[in-house]
């Protein structure tokens, strides 16, 4: 059914990639989601209030605060979408990341409220009335909810949006709750133990403990989270695929919202080379970033001297004894100038964010480690730090 929606009333649904498509999409699943939750607020209200169930009600003004929730994914998606202007020049991306925050803020409040209600409810009991229409009603609600945790989490996977990855576990939420109320409900009557209250309690606890971690997963992009190993690795290999690149470093990846990345790198080329034929085949690497991935990617040309033997040993035997301090760590952009009583060693050195060894303690180890091998040396070294996260 989802697939079928989606084709019906969605133009152009098969460029996802494409950010207007991406847009509609987003603003369609939306829309879905109001329609939905506005349905099953009013009949686990109207249920609700006639049996007297704090559990249902607080249920029905879960779904009307999803709905809520459904109007700011709509919003935000619609802003997300407006194009550049010279007061924003990477574009509103990051209102998208703006509402999933609120969303999952909503979240939160709404299983502080259960909460409360839930200990007013174990406080002062009061009978539930069981009715046939009170199980039809949750068990249609359950049902509904388990398709549109299925329909967001589809959407969100195939345009890559958290928002509305927060709904789908929003969803899946609400599928929890509501079945803890129909089971409390059930119980109740055939027991005659009365369950409404230490079952929203439950609820609230579980749908509190899930707001935090939807906030979390939506605050993480908005302050600069490190780019995933996948996209790194994607970025990096597809640089190294083209001829005559001989290495890459100095990665950094920019976040301005889904579909709207940038990312900046050093390329190594073979010095010798025409250096036009190089220019050349980083213009064609950005191009290629650009119309293949949809990501505006800056290359910056270092030179290697490749034809020097004594050079090549060294700079390959200091890479891989540095690995000793930590695997992670790497050197590039290395030259030498020798002297008649030493050379001078000049060279950039990756320190890994979370390395425990400060900037000057990683220069005194690495300076030990290459004197040991190479004695009448003395190292200019100038340590960067990494942007992106790496495999251990």
């Amino acid at each position: 059914m989802t697939e079928w929606l989606i084709r019906h009333f969605v133009a152009d649904a098969e460029d996802a990639g494409n950010p207007r498509v991406r847009a509609r999409m987003g603003q369609f699943a939306g829309v879905v989601g109001i329609v939905c939750n506005v349905a099953l607020c009013l009949a686990k209200g109207a249920v609700g209030l006639m049996a007297g169930s704090v559990s249902i009600v607080a249920d029905a003004v879960n779904n009307l605060s999803d709905a809520s929730s459904n109007v700011i994914s709509l919003l935000g998606f619609k802003l997300a979408s407006k194009p550049a202007d010279p007061g924003h020049p990477y574009g509103h991306g990051r209102f998208e990341y703006l509402s999933g925050l609120v969303v999952a803020v909503i979240v939160m409040a709404i299983g502080v409220e259960l909460l409360k209600s839930s200990v007013e409810k174990i406080l002062e009991p009061t009978p539930v009335e069981f009715s046939t229409a009170l199980v039809v009603v949750l068990v249609l609600s359950i049902l509904v909810k388990l398709w549109m945790a299925a329909f967001n989490r589809t959407v969100g996977r195939r345009i890559g949006s958290e928002t509305l990855e927060a709904t789908a576990v929003d969803s899946r939420n609400d599928v929890i709750s509501t079945g803890a109320v129909l089971l409390s409900a059930v119980v109740s009557e055939v027991a005659g133990v009365q369950l409404d209250g230490w079952v929203g309690l439950a609820v609230g606890v579980f749908i509190l403990w899930s707001g935090v971690g939807l906030v979390r997963d939506t605050v993480n992009p908005l302050l600069g989270q490190a780019p995933s190993e996948e996209l790194v690795e994607h970025i990096r290999g597809k640089i190294m695929s083209y001829p005559g690149v001989l290495g890459t470093h100095d990665l950094m990846v920019h976040d301005y919202g889904p579909g709207r990345q940038f990312a900046s790198a050093h390329v190594e080329m073979a010095a010798e080379a025409d250096p036009m034929e190089s220019h050349d085949l980083i213009d064609n690497i950005e191009q290629d970033f650009k119309v293949q991935d949809n990501m505006i990617v800056t290359l910056h040309y270092d030179p290697i001297v490749t034809d020097d033997p004594e050079v090549n040993d060294m700079r390959n035997w200091i890479d891989q004894a540095v690995k000793i301090i930590d695997p992670r760590v790497s050197i590039h952009d290395l030259r030498t100038v020798p002297g008649p009583t030493h050379t001078n060693v000049i060279f950039d050195c990756v320190r890994p964010a979370d390395l425990g060894m400060s900037e000057s303690q990683l220069k005194r180890r690495i300076t030990d480690i290459v004197r040991g091998h190479y004695p009448k040396t003395i190292c200019k070294i100038t340590v960067d730090e990494s942007y992106v996260s790496s495999a251990q």
